[in-house]
């Protein structure tokens, strides 16, 4: 391929992904308002972040340049993005507990300055296991949880309070990489 490779997002664990696939992307992280509208479904909802993020940074690249964008939510009655303090971590952390919930990664890819543009999710179920308040404080006492959908890493610490998961390993890291090889691949032939 002979088209540029920006990633609107600084994100360490989709750099790496990019890396271990053999991509070395322009990193140029979106920073947007990520204000949802009411009611919107979470797969609507990563869908219009990604794509609000992969438009957002169209105007710093180059013409032709693939721009790839992804967010990720969890979702459990209700969408769980990145808590905003301890007790909201704590609240996330226990609403999983236990439990199934849903992760769901929107991915934009676009090409600047042309009319083709992407949009696609990937949704993971995660079963937790039970664990206790003491262990929800000893874990919100680490720096893991706080930049995290749903306050947690399944690659990270959090990881033995995963029983297992239907899906993909990656959608829930943040970057389904199986689905996005292919979209970019289709989006380049076009």
């Amino acid at each position: 391929m002979n088209k540029k490779i920006v990633l609107a997002s600084s994100s360490p664990r989709r750099i790496d992904i990019m890396h271990k696939h053999g991509y070395d992307p322009q990193i140029i992280p979106a920073n947007i308002d990520e204000t949802l509208p009411l009611g919107i479904s979470m797969t609507d909802a990563v869908m219009f972040l990604a794509l609000k993020k992969a438009l957002s940074i169209e105007d710093k690249v180059e013409r032709g340049s693939i721009i790839i964008a992804a967010d990720t939510i969890v979702y459990k009655d209700e969408i769980l993005g990145k808590p905003i303090d301890y007790k909201d971590a704590f609240r996330m952390i226990s609403k999983i507990r236990n439990t199934s919930h849903f992760v769901t990664t929107g991915v934009a890819i676009i090409i600047a300055g042309e009319n083709k543009k992407k949009a696609f999710y990937d949704i993971t179920k995660v079963f937790c296991k039970n664990y206790s308040n003491e262990e929800i404080n000893a874990y919100l006492d680490t720096d893991e949880p706080y930049d995290k959908a749903g306050a947690y890493a399944i690659q990270g610490i959090f990881s033995k309070y995963i029983d297992h998961y239907e899906g993909s390993f990656d959608n829930v890291v943040g970057f389904p990489w199986a689905l996005i090889e292919k979209e970019i691949a289709d989006i380049s032939q076009t």
